[in-house]
């Protein structure tokens, strides 16, 4: 890559402090080298005003040696930077660059670092690489950025092999792709292109950037290339995406590490290519962690729970990662049963402590078995651990378990002290006090929430127009139905107008829920028309219901639904003729409810009741149960 600049034609005015600084600059380039150890071994005393003699210092020096060994703390520091001062070595570019690597190394004393160089008299280039390698790994890349040109280009301090791939990891941390090129035309200037250290920070600089095209112009440069080199190009092309162009290189490259697999595995992984993955990891002559775990991730992302369970068991050693991979796609999977019982696997083995991730998918399966002992107990492991900071998600996902479990109270609780709180976060709480009957709060909430600033989507209001139908509130629900395309300009889709159908339903307006369903500009579905049809069931609307339960069966002949509904209404009229008719149809086509079932949770177990798999005893106790609560919310509701 040759790259050429055309210098501005620009009258340099000689002025006293230009004139000085130019000076000041040759004479730093007519001193001798300073030498660490003299030929002799025999180290001169160090004259700071002798600018003719060659100033010899080493490294047994009793102060440097009292420097090397201290603490970074700034109080140690200050008594040896006297002894430094009193014995006229502080200003010897070895003295000055070992107190100043000092006080680099902790982050508590780098500003006083800065300060120490603003006082040197002669600055090098090991001392500007310093701190400018301390900005970059204390994740202020900018700051060296702007050092750079402040101290050392204007002062006249000559950059070496090591100043510039630090400035290219500076740009490539920040994606400045247009600075780094800068950066690149002063490396082709100073003669450091064919540099091998240089080179490959500009190849990872151009591929974070999206440059990849770039990167392998740097890479082709010279054969000179070691395994970093390669392993750099192999994954600049995997994280561009160009796994094909990957695999080239990483067949024709001389030698490979774990890394060199990894990366190639990450690609087809990346790509869903599953099947050439697993070729690869069989052919891999060692594997680590990493390997295992990018694996597994594979699988969990393309939804093959069978196969990363399998891998999942192989490894020798499974770490937080593995677990938290494996929990989570039992979570994506809505298998919330293993995803507790691997839990319990983790902690019994006391070898891992959950992370965040892990205690995400936990609470997701609390919320959906209504397990709030656990969800609780987690709840008390994060407040005492002091390892886990709650973020965002995990507080959202731990008020979303006690709005589900319907502790609405302990829910608000970690809602109020999310320091943070995103639309998600509301919706949980909206649809948390709705779904349990409590639509004030829900609509109180919600403008909570408008007041906040924090702009509603979709979902919000699916959430409100949920409350709106647990809670009989028909004329909010027309009211936010409205808001919601008038004010904040968002389209309804299918849910929004189901839960207006719910809504109508359930106050017998059967015919209005009929209407909106017709003038949807979607298509309706059958779900629609299933909630319009049980919402004439539950009002005796007999004939609108017959109507719709054979368009339905129609439309749709093996759902089920529609019969058993439509089977429902003729039982209510009595029309015992229609109800077998409708039976016959459903046993000529093959149909067949399956069983109803119920949860119940019995101290840390769960149990799953089936009618077929109870005896008559329990059958008779659970009836007897049932019809006990069933009065005793008859006269609640009477009162």
């Amino acid at each position: 890559m040759a790259v050429r600049f055309k210098h501005p034609k620009q009258s340099l005015s000689l002025s006293s402090e230009y004139v000085n600084k130019f000076i000041k600059t040759q004479i730093n380039l007519s001193k001798p080298t300073p030498k660490l150890w003299s030929d002799q071994h025999n180290a001169e005393s160090f004259d700071p005003y002798n600018n003719n003699s060659v100033q010899i210092l080493n490294l047994s020096h009793p102060i440097l040696r009292i420097l090397d060994f201290c603490t970074p703390k700034l109080r140690h520091f200050n008594q040896i930077h006297a002894q430094l001062i009193v014995s006229g070595i502080f200003q010897h570019p070895l003295a000055a660059g070992r107190a100043v690597k000092k006080l680099c190394s902790s982050q508590l004393t780098f500003a006083h670092a800065v300060k120490i160089f603003e006082n040197l008299e002669t600055p090098d280039a090991f001392i500007c690489n310093t701190i400018m390698k301390s900005y970059v790994n204390f994740n202020e890349p900018e700051k060296a950025l702007v050092f750079y040109h402040d101290q050392m280009v204007k002062n006249g301090i000559f950059q070496n092999n090591y100043t510039f791939p630090i400035l290219v990891k500076a740009c490539a941390d920040l994606g400045m792709v247009k600075e780094g090129k800068k950066i690149h035309a002063h490396i082709v200037k100073c003669g450091f292109e064919l540099d091998l250290y240089t080179r490959n920070v500009l190849i990872h600089m151009y591929s974070v950037c999206w440059r990849i095209g770039d990167a392998r112009k740097v890479f082709d440069l010279s054969s000179d290339s070691d395994l970093v080199t390669w392993n750099t190009m192999i994954d600049g092309y995997v994280k561009n995406g160009e796994v094909s162009f990957a695999r080239c290189v990483f067949d024709v490259m001389p030698e490979r590490d774990v890394f060199s697999w990894n990366s190639m595995l990450s690609g087809y992984v990346g790509i869903g290519d599953m099947e050439t993955a697993n070729l690869l990891f069989m052919d891999m002559p060692l594997r680590d962690i990493v390997t295992w775990n990018c694996l597994l991730d594979g699988y969990a992302k393309v939804g093959n729970v069978v196969a990363a369970r399998s891998l999942f068991e192989q490894m020798d050693y499974q770490d937080v990662v593995s677990w938290t991979t494996l929990m989570a796609v039992y979570v994506r999977q809505k298998d919330y049963g293993e995803c507790l019982r691997l839990f319990d696997r983790l902690m019994q083995g006391r070898d891992i402590q959950p992370n965040e991730a892990i205690l995400m998918s936990v609470l997701t399966a609390c919320a959906h078995f209504g397990k709030l002992d656990l969800g609780k107990w987690i709840h008390s492991y994060i407040s005492y651990s002091g390892r886990i900071k709650p973020d965002m998600l995990l507080s959202t996902a731990l008020l979303t378990m006690y709005a589900k479990c319907g502790e609405m109270d302990l829910a608000k609780e970690v809602f109020i002290q999310m320091p943070e709180k995103s639309v998600v976060s509301w919706n949980s709480m909206i649809m948390g006090y709705g779904t349990h009957g409590h639509g004030e709060e829900a609509l109180e909430t919600f403008m909570e929430m408008k007041k906040s600033g924090v702009m509603p989507n979709d979902a919000t209001f699916i959430c409100v127009l949920s409350a709106c139908t647990h809670s009989g509130m028909v004329l909010e629900g027309w009211w936010y139905f409205n808001v919601m395309t008038r004010v904040y300009r968002i389209e309804p889709k299918v849910e929004h107008y189901g839960c207006m159908v719910d809504l109508l339903g359930r106050a017998g307006l059967t015919r209005d829920s009929e209407d909106l369903i017709k003038n949807m500009p979607m298509d309706s579905g059958p779900a629609l028309w299933g909630a319009l049809l049980s919402a004439c069931k539950t009002h005796s609307n007999m004939e609108l219901g017959e109507i719709i339960a054979k368009r339905l069966i129609e439309r749709d002949p093996e759902d089920i639904g529609s019969y058993v509904l439509l089977s429902n209404i003729y039982a209510a009229q009595e029309r015992w003729d229609d109800v077998e008719k409708v039976r016959n149809m459903m046993v000529v086509k093959g149909i067949r409810k399956e069983a109803g079932s119920s949860l119940f949770q019995f101290a840390n177990s769960n149990m799953w009741c089936f009618p077929e798999n109870v005896s008559v005893h329990k059958r008779n106790i659970l009836c007897s149960m049932l019809n006990e609560m069933g009065a005793q919310i008859k006269c609640q509701s009477e009162r």
